[in-house]
This record gives structure tokens, C-alpha cells and sequence, in this order.
């Protein structure tokens, strides 16, 4: 790490060259568990040498009940390598029900972060007539951009909220002109191309109270990746990839000069491709597929993976998969973008486990049901981590999800997985387990990472 040149790295395959994480701080929620006390921010020792490995060593409670913290982001990323007066020491926690923003100060003490301030829903509603905040990335002007779900009454509508990355003042919104989308979710920028790609969720209203599958067909989940111009900040393009298909999370290649990457679709459980054609618009195509299990003992005659997170690989080589429902966590080799193979998986848990009260009676990939994993609930958030590094992986019941609502109730555990970089291969490591259903405040839900040095979804090379 270049410490004058200022946060992150120079490129995607410097930052492979990091250091091994030390901590990492994770998101802890009490929203429909029960409880009523503040969700918090957890430390934990991921530092295979430390006495205290495979522990949370320290909580961060926040001052308010009901939040619901979701995926975090940085005040400074590698998108701000250049700028030698930055520094990567505040942790951006947007909450998404409440629609507070969280400002956690990681940089005076990483192991015992502090709150450093508050935005309060007020100042992003009435600034920015949005509300329910999502994903939070930092961006190369010194501003901090969070992609919100909807407008403060929670119907749907895509937009942006704008912070100031000193001050975390709310300054508006970043997209111009009365052209927006029906609804947001996450979003990636790659400036070489002039372009921010934004998928859809569902509308927050509806969201709120979890998956109904009356809401199917209906017109309340997302189906559309949508583009933007990266310069005019204007609403250009939408990608329709199937209605109720539920695209989530998006990435870009690592590569800034990279023009494609791949979302997740959620209830279709589906890969695409997107990419820019030769005509300057963009695409997108399906190349992976995970096929519904016909089953008994569910709400439903068919369960889909319900793929809930993605990420690539910083050298762009692997792509990995969480299919929450089913339980697997799959790598594949994307050295050719349209043809993934599968290289990696491994069961951790699921519904569809041998001796559960689901049976499969007919499943086009295994010969049987897997056997019984320790922890019986699927992933929810696929691992952040640097290749070459472990990775950890929080096995997490999504707060609002009914879809296994006894699960909430039960809390969290986070896990290890070891990953082959070379030939791929995924492995759980036995020595490390964090049970977060064992907190002393009661059970809780453990949602998305961020190691303190950045990771494969934080950061944004331009």
C-alpha cells in the first residue's frame, strides 16, 4: 500500500497483494427477532493467529431502535487512490427501514470503532424526497452516494442520495431530470465507460412485510437493470432481464477499463451478463441458471436457489454465488464471461437438507438431498475477501424475509470458507465459527462485511 498516494490501492491486482485481514466489522440486526433493543456494529478477530480468532471483540450499539442496517460503504475507497488527503476511516451504515444514516468513526481506534454521527430520515426526505437507503459507495469527487429503495411514503422509485464525505451533510441527490426509475437497489459505476448501471428490488411498502408469493405477477418486484450517464447523471437506458426476476446485487468487472460484469437475480435465481454493444448502448444476457427443486413440505411446489449476493473475484477470474434457499455457496470460472463453468460449491446449511420437513421429489443437478450441515438455514450474504485471503461468511436470516421467519428468531452464525484460486474448490474451515444466536443481548441477524483495507465490493478502481 502506496500510505502518500492516499486510501485503497492503485489497481485491482495491487490490492491482491494486501495484507491478511485482521478484523472485520459486521452489521447486527434486531428487526423482527423479538427483541427490542438497537441493532449494532460487531468487530470481529478474523486473525487466525489471535487468541481472540473467530471471536466478536467488540459492539457498537446504535442509539435507536427498529433500523435495520444494511450494506455499509466507505467515506474513501481505491476510487480516491490519488488523493493523498483522504483517508479510509469512516464507515457509512445506511439503515433500511428507518432511513437513518450511520457515520461510525473505524479510524481512531479499528478494533473499538465509535459513533461519529447521525443523519437523521428528516434531512434525506425532505433534501431528497427518498427514503429507505440501500447500498453506499464513496466517490472520486469526495462525495458519498447511497442508492435508496424508494420515496419517504415507500413506493418505489430508484434515486441517489448524496453525502458529503467531511462533513456527511446531506447535499441532495445525484441524478438530474424528472426521468427516473420505479423502483432502486444496488448500483456500480465505471467511469471509463460513462456509465452507472442500478438494478431493482421491490417496492419497500410491499418489501417490509416480506416475500408473499401473491405479490408475483403483480408488478412489485424489479425486472429492469437500469443506466445512467455517469457525466449528465441522467436516466438513459433500462435492461428488462424478466419480470418479478428481482435483479440484486451488480458488479463490474474489477478492470476500470472492463465494459460488462454480472448481476444476481433473486427469485429467478439467475445469472446475466450485461455489457456494452457495439452500437454504444448496453445488454444483457442469462448464462447462469440455478433450476427450482420440485418439492414437498414448503410453501411453494417449486423452491428456487433465491441467489441473494454475488461477487467477483479481484483478478476477475471467479465468480461466487449464494444460493440462500438451497443452502450452496458456488464458484464459478468466468474467464469467458459468457460461458461460467462451475468450479466451486459447497452446502452450509439450507432447506433442503436430508431429515428436514422439505423432500425433493425431483432436482435437475444432485442425485440426493444433501446431508444435514451443523447449521441448518442457507447463506444470505456471499464472503467479502481479497483473493488469496480467507474468506468469512456470515450464514444470515434476512430481517425482513419471511420466507423462514422461525430462522429469525435463532440468530446468525458466520463462517469461514477456504477458497482454491488456482484450479477452484471451496471448503469450510472447521476452526471458525461465530454464533451470533449467542450475543448477549439475544439472537440477532448478521447481514453484510467490510474488512477496514477494502474488498471486492467496496471498492471501485477509476
Amino acid at each position: 500500500k502506496c500510505g502518500s498516494c492516499g486510501p485503497g490501492y492503485a489497481s485491482p491486482l495491487e490490492a491482491m497483494k494486501g495484507p491478511r485481514e485482521e478484523i472485520i466489522y459486521v452489521p447486527c440486526i434486531y428487526r423482527n427477532t423479538g427483541r427490542k433493543i438497537p441493532d449494532f456494529l460487531a468487530t470481529v478477530d478474523v486473525d487466525p493467529k489471535s487468541p481472540c480468532y473467530s471471536q466478536v471483540i467488540h459492539r457498537l450499539p446504535m442509539p435507536n431502535v427498529g433500523d435495520e442496517l444494511h450494506h455499509s460503504g466507505w467515506n474513501a475507497c481505491s476510487s480516491c487512490h490519488g488523493d493523498p488527503g483522504r483517508r479510509r476511516n469512516r464507515l457509512v451504515l445506511p439503515s433500511l427501514i428507518s432511513s437513518r444514516i450511520y457515520v461510525v468513526d473505524v479510524g481512531t481506534e479499528p478494533r473499538a470503532p465509535r459513533l461519529h454521527k447521525v443523519v437523521n430520515p428528516e434531512d434525506v426526505f425532505w433534501k431528497c424526497d427518498l427514503g429507505y437507503p440501500h447500498t453506499s459507495h464513496c466517490l472520486g469527487s469526495g462525495e458519498v452516494m447511497i442508492s435508496t429503495l424508494g420515496d419517504p411514503a415507500g413506493n418505489g422509485k430508484g434515486g441517489f442520495i448524496l453525502l458529503d464525505a467531511e462533513t456527511f451533510e446531506v447535499k441532495g441527490t445525484w441524478e438530474k431530470g424528472d426521468k427516473v426509475p420505479p423502483m432502486g437497489y444496488d448500483f456500480w459505476y465505471q467511469p471509463r465507460h460513462n456509465v452507472l448501471i442500478s438494478t431493482e428490488w421491490g417496492i419497500p411498502k410491499v418489501l417490509g412485510y416480506g416475500f408473499d408469493p401473491n405479490d408475483l405477477g403483480k408488478g412489485r418486484y424489479g425486472r429492469r437493470l437500469n443506466v445512467w450517464d455517469w457525466s449528465t447523471h441522467r436516466y438513459i437506458q433500462a435492461i428488462d432481464v424478466g419480470e418479478d426476476s428481482a435483479p440484486l446485487e451488480i458488479r463490474f468487472l474489477h478492470d476500470p477499463n472492463a465494459s460488462q460484469g454480472f448481476v444476481g437475480c433473486t427469485i429467478s435465481s439467475a445469472i446475466h451478463r450485461f455489457y456494452k454493444t457495439e452500437r454504444g448502448d448496453w445488454a444483457a444476457e442469462k448464462v447462469i441458471q440455478v433450476p427450482s427443486k420440485k418439492v414437498e413440505g414448503w410453501l411453494l411446489p417449486e423452491m428456487p436457489g433465491f441467489i441473494t449476493d454475488i461477487l467477483i473475484s479481484l483478478d476477475d477470474r471467479f465468480l461466487y454465488l449464494s444460493n440462500w434457499l438451497h443452502g450452496d455457496v458456488r464458484q464459478y470460472d468466468i474467464s469467458d464471461p459468457r460461458r461460467p463453468r462451475l468450479v466451486g460449491q459447497v452446502f452450509v446449511g439450507g432447506s433442503i437438507t436430508k431429515g428436514g420437513p422439505v423432500r425433493v421429489c425431483e432436482d435437475e443437478e444432485l442425485r440426493s438431498q444433501p446431508e444435514p450441515f451443523v447449521i441448518q438455514v442457507g447463506p444470505e450474504i456471499v464472503p467479502k475477501f481479497r483473493l488469496g485471503s480467507g474468506s468469512v461468511l456470515p450464514k444470515s436470516r434476512f430481517g425482513i424475509s419471511s420466507v423462514l421467519p422461525k430462522s429469525c428468531l435463532e440468530g446468525s452464525v458466520m463462517l469461514q470458507l477456504d477458497v482454491d484460486t488456482e484450479q477452484g474448490g471451496l471448503a469450510v474451515n472447521p476452526k471458525f465459527l461465530v454464533d451470533f444466536g449467542k450475543e448477549p443481548g439475544g439472537p440477532c441477524l448478521a447481514h453484510e462485511m467490510r474488512y477496514p483495507g477494502g474488498d471486492c465490493t467496496s471498492d471501485i478502481w477509476v
